[in-house]
């Protein structure tokens, strides 16, 4: 196997490698996410109310400091490398997951879990340099299996951690996640070879127009990543009320509780995990503008019912449909970041990608609690459609200020075009 990984270009074998990659960060990162509430109730003799504050300040720090690092971290990596930039987040993630395994009070938990995000972004990087050392006409599908490496880890995860926190108690999934995350760094070391011509090694004389200026179209690039901030804020908004809400559809027969409502909360993994890769195919041939029509469609049309059913495995369907949002939207968006921005800026844009995702998952579980509590669960559904279908017709109807996806479909065709004649004459 490892010949014939050594056979392919370079750009092949990095999707893999780094595939493999995003699939450990997914189970690392997602091992700790059951318990990470009953560990911090071990660091200290704290109320109800003490533990629900405290653990949902340690979930989020991590997201918050992501969030704020990330451009840094992309300005960083335009200039030294997509590659050094993997290294430094495994790394760095190993060592800070190990310590979190000694914590032992709840400020040195939360500590951890900043400088957790401090060091975040092996994904944003992996897709950056997948994105830029792929020919283009193949760089939605190529992001597409980059995105299911995540996504399965992240199934995985919680499974994986909760049978070792059962068996050996909270540290020990710190530990275990520590050392996988040594061993990518190895992997990542010695398996990654990145094109380095178009990096901006000398220092910029004068004054440099921005990142987001650089792109033929800003508000367009902009537009995307409030998008992309909006999609995952909607998914995640309902994670904190999925399980009461699969308690009351189940009423008054709760048997099998946790395990009906792990599935359906894994239920839009598993239908990205299948679609991604054949929509981002699907996008490098009819353009993948037209996926981020079809997954707002998608998302609209099955994010509203959800708030109606009234049998459980009626809202375990539309969870899947869910899914294909998640598959469609997300190689889409990333293939037309790399597409519209010049390739010494790639980084720094998937970076501040990678930012307005992290505030998606800050906010999207305190919108989702705030609906909950004035609403009802069935409100959190209603409210993250209409706010996906407001996102649509704002993207429609201003075409000069929002990432107009009609301004997607008349550029985006037209790259494609000449990257697909560029790279038939470059292989002649």
């Amino acid at each position: 196997m490892f010949k014939k990984l050594n056979d392919l270009p370079n750009w092949q074998r990095n999707i893999y490698i780094l595939w493999f990659g995003t699939f450990m960060i997914g189970v690392g990162s997602g091992e700790v996410l059951p318990f990470l509430s009953l560990f911090t109730e071990t660091l200290g003799n704290f109320t109800k109310a003490e533990v629900n504050l405290y653990s949902g300040i340690a979930f989020s720090s991590t997201f918050l400091m992501t969030a704020i690092v990330s451009p840094i971290w992309g300005k960083l990596a335009d200039r030294v490398g997509r590659k050094p930039m993997l290294i430094r987040a495994a790394l760095g993630m190993a060592v800070v997951y190990t310590l979190t395994g000694f914590s032992t009070s709840v400020w040195v938990l939360i500590g951890l879990r900043f400088l957790m995000g401090f060091f975040n972004g092996y994904v944003s990087n992996a897709n950056a340099l997948v994105a830029k050392d792929t020919p283009k006409i193949y760089s939605g599908h190529a992001l597409g299996i980059v995105v299911t490496g995540y996504t399965s880890g992240a199934l995985i995860g919680p499974l994986l951690g909760g049978f070792l926190a059962n068996i050996f108690g909270y540290r020990m999934p710190f530990f275990i996640t520590g050392s996988i995350f040594f061993l990518l760094t190895f992997l990542t070391l010695i398996g990654v070879h990145e094109d380095k011509s178009t990096l901006v090694t000398e220092k910029p004389t004068g004054k440099q127009p921005s990142a987001l200026k650089s792109a033929k179209y800003p508000m367009m690039v902009f537009g995307l990543f409030i998008t992309s901030m909006i999609v995952n804020l909607v998914t995640n908004s309902i994670n904190p009320i999925l399980s009461q809400y699969v308690r009351q559809l189940l009423e008054p027969n709760e048997s099998h509780l946790s395990m009906i409502a792990g599935l359906i909360a894994a239920a839009p993994g598993m239908t990205a995990i299948i679609f991604a890769p054949r929509f981002g195919r699907l996008g490098d041939r009819i353009g993948s503008e037209k996926l981020v029509i079809g997954g707002f469609l998608i998302g609209i049309v099955s994010m509203i019912p959800m708030a109606f059913v009234s049998n459980v495995w009626v809202l375990f369907v539309l969870r899947l449909f869910i899914g294909l949002t998640t598959a469609a939207m997300n190689p889409a968006i990333q293939a037309i970041l790399a597409h519209e921005t010049p390739q010494e800026f790639t980084s720094r844009i998937f970076s501040y990608n990678q930012s307005f995702l992290a505030m998606g998952n800050v906010f999207g579980p305190l919108l989702g609690s705030l609906v909950a509590n004035i609403f009802d669960y069935r409100g959190v559904f209603i409210v993250s459609g209409i706010m996906i279908m407001i996102n649509l017709i704002v993207s429609l109807l201003f075409p000069n200020s929002f990432g107009s996806v009609v301004q997607i479909v008349n550029c985006s065709k037209s790259v494609i075009v000449f990257q697909r004649s560029h790279f038939l004459q470059s292989d002649d």
